[in-house]
């Protein structure tokens, strides 16, 4: 792809844009940050709190430890962490530095300050509101559609800033008309194009962060005892070949950071879970097969870029798994690292999300590492079915002919046929 292609700026902000480092679940995470903000507008700490969210992140919020609070869970404590100890100016990182008597603080902030949680009127997934009050000062942000896009400010009932949400197909919109129309530009062809082609110096810092930060979580999720230890399972239970090793990465990844670990991930569409799928496999691949460096930029250019294309259609949040299009984006990448031209991509993303489409979000947790593997295991499997001469047709359940109109049909699938799916998730967790 030629740099005068208006492609390749586009595919470079969109990276640039996507893959950012976080710490925790980013939904709790974006509740800590949106807290921070309404903190610094009212200019004090509050006497009562309001949270207003979308199912979606309550589901997101409920199971998994909030980073750098003690080891708390739950909307309240993402809350606290915000107010007491949040630095709004790092955004996804906004809880990343705490002290130990912060981490008191935000106890006795818990204990003492009355914090009400209520769903959020809206028909976005991803909505959150967080109103501060102070006597009779207060403060109210409100953040939609990505995780640190802020739609409106106000304290005291006048408004600082506000900023109209944007609607687009397959995403309920997005904050900026320029990246709006950059996502539009994605397609496959492109992606493979851009990825043979990018000027390494373009992706390249961008990229190191993405291998240093999920290479270090992962290595730390097999050292210690996280959540359900999946990639540990994997390990001992299977071996270590490299199909293994790539499946019990990105799970290790996952193991951790739902439990609270605090080590920052590089996230891609809004979820650290999927910045770890569409990376650590890959980069395992490229360790076994020696693949020189530029050649794995390159598959994470394609992996990374495949993914968020897939989401596009997609949404942040629904009730269709996120780990599926990471998954599949993982074998797009792993196939590149093994000599697979456009072809050979296109077959082992279709075949992947052929197997794992069905599964459903209930929520950040635990699970989240098999769900990880299995996709991990369903993108390596596409491509060996192709290396094999074997694949599904168009015509076979969601799938069409043509890769574009795969993606089409399963962003169909996960944004409105899952619609009523993801509300009955919400109520069933409701009622544990």
């Amino acid at each position: 792809m030629d740099k005068k292609d208006k492609r390749y700026d586009a595919y470079l902000r969109i990276l640039n844009k996507e893959l950012i480092p976080a710490m925790g679940c980013t939904e709790p995470i974006a509740i800590a940050y949106c807290a921070a903000v309404a903190r610094d507008t009212l200019g004090t700490w509050p006497d009562r709190v309001e949270i207003y969210v979308s199912g979606n992140i309550i589901k997101n919020v409920k199971s998994v430890i909030v980073p750098n609070t003690g080891n708390k869970k739950g909307l309240e404590a993402a809350a606290a962490a915000g107010i007491v100890a949040g630095n709004a100016a790092r955004k996804l990182e906004v809880i990343a530095q705490v002290s130990v008597e912060q981490i008191e603080q935000m106890t006795r902030f818990l204990d003492d300050i009355p914090i009400r949680v209520m769903f959020a009127d809206t028909e976005c997934p991803l909505d959150i509101e967080v109103i501060l009050y102070h006597g009779q000062d207060s403060a109210r942000v409100h953040i939609m559609q990505e995780h640190t896009n802020i739609v409106l400010i106000e304290k005291n009932g006048e408004i600082l800033v506000k900023a109209e949400p944007q609607n687009a197909p397959g995403t309920k919109g997005l904050p900026e008309a320029s990246g709006q129309d950059d996502y539009g530009l994605l397609c496959m062809e492109g992606i493979f194009d851009f990825a043979q082609t990018v000027a390494i110096e373009d992706v390249q810092q961008l990229l190191d962060q993405q291998i240093e930060y999920n290479t270090a979580i992962a290595r730390e999720g097999l050292a210690r005892d996280y959540g359900a230890n999946i990639g540990s399972v994997l390990l001992k239970a299977y071996g270590s070949d490299i199909r293994t090793r790539a499946k019990a990465a990105a799970a290790a990844g996952s193991d951790a950071r739902m439990d609270g670990c605090e080590l920052p991930v590089v996230i891609n569409s809004g979820s650290g879970n999927q910045g770890m799928t569409v990376s650590l496999p890959v980069i395992e691949y490229a360790k076994e097969t020696g693949a020189g460096q530029e050649t794995l930029y390159r598959a994470l250019v394609l992996s990374n870029l495949a993914a968020i294309h897939q989401k596009f259609y997609i949404g942040r949040l629904s009730a269709y798994c996120g780990a599926v299009s990471a998954g599949a984006a993982a074998g797009a990448g792993i196939t590149y690292l093994l000599g697979g031209g456009y072809s050979h991509i296109c077959h082992t993303i279709v075949n992947a999300l052929a197997i794992t489409s069905g599964i459903v979000c209930d929520g950040a947790k635990p699970s989240c590492a098999a769900k990880i593997a299995a996709s991990v295991d369903a993108g390596i499997l596409g491509y060996e079915m192709y290396r094999n001469g074997q694949q599904f047709y168009g015509g076979d359940g969601v799938l069409a002919k043509g890769i574009e109109n795969t993606l089409r049909n399963i962003g169909r699938l996960g944004k409105d046929g899952m619609k009523d799916t993801d509300k009955e998730i919400i109520r069933i967790m409701s009622d544990c």
